[in-house]
């Protein structure tokens, strides 16, 4: 299902040790789930986490199942990515990736490919390694631990960061990347907000931590009517030559973008 998680919008996370929530998660309208064996499970619990991945994997999940395993190097990591091996997901989600080499070690023990999470500077300066590593899916931002790794508590002051993770996707030929996660769980509106400027950043999903931001997602990255319109417009008129929509001249980048606006709405139906 790596075809379905280049064009996922809505990502959602489950904790591991919540087994009873797997298959609501994955009937819920989230694009993806994503099943938690880091941050969402306590030291103390990462073998009961593992245990009940394993006897209550979603086999028939409408929507693809990734697993967020423990980062490379730590104790966990090989036990998660052989549990990840045996179920065989769509993907695993690789946090605190660093390194290319990172990425191949995860991709190699797990037998899947991977989503790299970027939250740290060192995964930053990075990205060329990363985004060429073979196995990578798409890139996923977590803006809570780069945050803390950068030592700023403005979000705005990670929109540089946003913009590499943009950047380096179109380098490497990957789907736009996947924005991180809105702590406010029920204030709808600074999910919204979030999503607005994740989608003007260049970025093409988010992470949810809640069902309930998962269709507040998914309104921010639908285009508004008035562009889907716009869109039409500017492809009827589109004639290989010189013309013009709304008093602006129709070039390439233009019909290119409208092209772009009604795959957008297509995806958002």
């Amino acid at each position: 299902m790596t075809g379905s998680l280049a064009t996922a919008v809505s990502w959602l996370f489950v904790p591991a040790t919540r087994p009873e929530r797997f298959a609501k998660a994955a009937a819920g309208g989230a694009d993806v789930v994503i099943i938690d064996l880091e941050d969402a499970v306590a030291p103390a619990d990462k073998a009961t986490a593992r245990v009940a991945l394993r006897e209550h994997w979603p086999v028939e999940s409408p929507v693809p199942v990734v697993v967020r395993v423990n980062a490379i190097g730590t104790p966990e990591a090989t036990e998660d990515l052989a549990a990840c091996r045996a179920l065989a997901p769509a993907a695993v989600v690789l946090p605190k990736a660093e390194s290319a080499e990172d990425v191949r070690a995860a991709a190699e023990a797990a037998g899947a490919a991977v989503l790299p999470l970027i939250e740290s500077a060192r995964g930053l300066v990075n990205l060329a390694g990363i985004v060429a590593a073979g196995p990578v899916v798409r890139l996923l931002f977590g803006s809570i631990d780069l945050g803390l790794d950068l030592g700023v508590t403005a979000d705005a002051a990670l929109d540089p960061s946003r913009s590499d993770l943009v950047r380096w996707s179109v380098v490497g030929s990957l789907p736009a990347p996947v924005d991180g996660v809105s702590t406010a769980i029920r204030d709808t509106d600074a999910v919204r907000r979030d999503g607005a400027r994740a989608k003007a950043w260049g970025f093409g999903g988010k992470l949810c931590i809640h069902p309930v931001q998962v269709p507040l997602v998914h309104a921010a990255f639908a285009p508004p009517e008035a562009e889907v319109d716009w869109a039409r417009r500017v492809l009827a008129a589109d004639r290989g030559g010189a013309a013009a929509v709304d008093g602006e001249m129709i070039d390439r980048p233009v019909v290119e973008r409208a092209r772009r606006i009604l795959r957008e709405a297509e995806r958002a139906r």
